[in-house]
């Protein structure tokens, strides 16, 4: 199925019913007085976050979702019957917007999440409403009201622990698809990754966390350059980042520490909040340096672009905010299973501060709740 993560459509819900301005007419009965009853309401839209489904496709070729109108009233106190809802199943990481006022409506981050999109119109009222001690015979009753309408703009942004971000051939296919199930299409030439690529890859018997490849980088990326910028935005939503350099590139006329410079750089311009996310050096194809240059180019490398944080591979340690700097051969499965264990290690950790952090915030909540519910003497 072709990845397709933005569309555009336009949903309309449905108009309630009118109300009925009817009076009884039985035998036996005169004077029966007021018996129309009120309309149905109108069909509303909600989207329903779908973890089955991993791509805006559908919306791409069918634009318009439009619920049906409420039944109007009857005579004998019938209210008239209301349309059913239409529900619009979408990825898990969709984003909603509404084109005109530019607002988030709604942003599907689990799965079974419901949001309404746009809400039917109510029936309206009957005359049996309007009867009343001096008016015997109301002849009035209220049309339905019309349903909302909006033009909205789908953006789907994958869910992932972890974000691969790098030069073209950098082999980021190659390492995910080293440590996941996934396989994604590995070749010889740059652009290999047309979409976005998800791997789930199982540290262990009882962990796991989920990894995004995106298309490759290049100068000017932020500008629109090349085929990265357009899926730089899957990668907002992953915890840790992980910058994987072609250590050792085929031409020897490319630099890999200017090319790791570039990329930084263009994150930077790209978003500032994605440039300030956890961001790990993976400097890959390490196989392919002469074993007696390795470690001097590996120096090198990283006085070239300013690394002054811990040396490669260095024993992990749970402080969050320090950058790790790892050296593997994504292709010989050299040091793939120590930076997958020690990923693993720091989104524990991480998720561990998470939740702490949010147990002291509801604590402090309920405090401050229960000062303020106890009265002065």
């Amino acid at each position: 199925m072709k990845f397709i993560d933005e569309a555009k459509i336009e949903v309309v819900a449905g108009r309630g019913g009118n109300g009925a301005a009817s009076f009884r007419r039985e035998k036996f009965v005169p004077k029966g007085g007021p018996d129309g009853g009120d309309g149905g309401k109108g069909g509303s839209v909600w989207a329903v976050a779908d973890e089955n489904i991993n791509t805006l496709v559908e919306y791409r070729f069918v634009k318009r979702y439009q619920a049906k109108n409420g039944e109007k009233g009857h005579g004998s106190d019938r209210y008239g019957r209301g349309a059913d809802d239409i529900e619009l199943k979408m990825p898990v990481g969709t984003l909603i917007r509404d084109v005109d006022t530019d607002q988030v409506l709604a942003d599907l981050t689990h799965h079974g999440q419901r949001i309404c999109l746009a809400r039917g119109g109510k029936g309206g009222l009957g005359n049996i409403h309007f009867k009343s001690s001096i008016n015997r015979a109301p002849k009035q009753a209220t049309p339905g009201e019309e349903g909302e309408a909006r033009s909205l703009q789908l953006e789907l942004k994958v869910l992932a622990d972890v974000g691969l971000l790098g030069m073209p051939n950098a082999g980021k296919s190659t390492l995910i698809s080293a440590v996941s199930a996934a396989r994604p299409k590995v070749a010889d030439y740059p652009f290999t990754t047309l979409h976005p690529n998800l791997g789930v890859v199982r540290s262990d018997d009882n962990h796991s966390f989920v990894m995004a490849d995106i298309p490759g980088l290049i100068e000017g990326a932020a500008d629109g350059a090349g085929l990265g910028h357009r899926f730089l935005k899957h990668l907002s939503r992953t915890g840790l980042l992980l910058h994987v350099v072609d250590i050792a590139p085929f031409d020897e006329g490319v630099n890999p520490a200017q090319e790791a410079l570039a990329l930084i750089e263009e994150l930077r311009r790209y978003d500032d909040a994605l440039f300030d996310k956890p961001r790990w050096l993976v400097l890959n194809k390490v196989d392919m340096l002469a074993a007696d240059e390795r470690e001097q180019k590996i120096a090198q490398f990283l006085a070239d672009i300013g690394w002054t944080y811990p040396a490669p591979n260095d024993e992990f340690t749970f402080d969050l905010d320090t950058p790790r700097v790892f050296t593997i051969s994504a292709l010989a499965h050299q040091g793939t299973q120590e930076l997958m264990q020690t990923i693993q290690m720091y989104l524990d950790a991480r998720h561990k501060l998470m939740a702490e952090q949010q147990t002291d915030s509801i604590a402090e909540v309920s405090e401050t709740i229960s000062h303020s519910l106890i009265q002065p003497e």
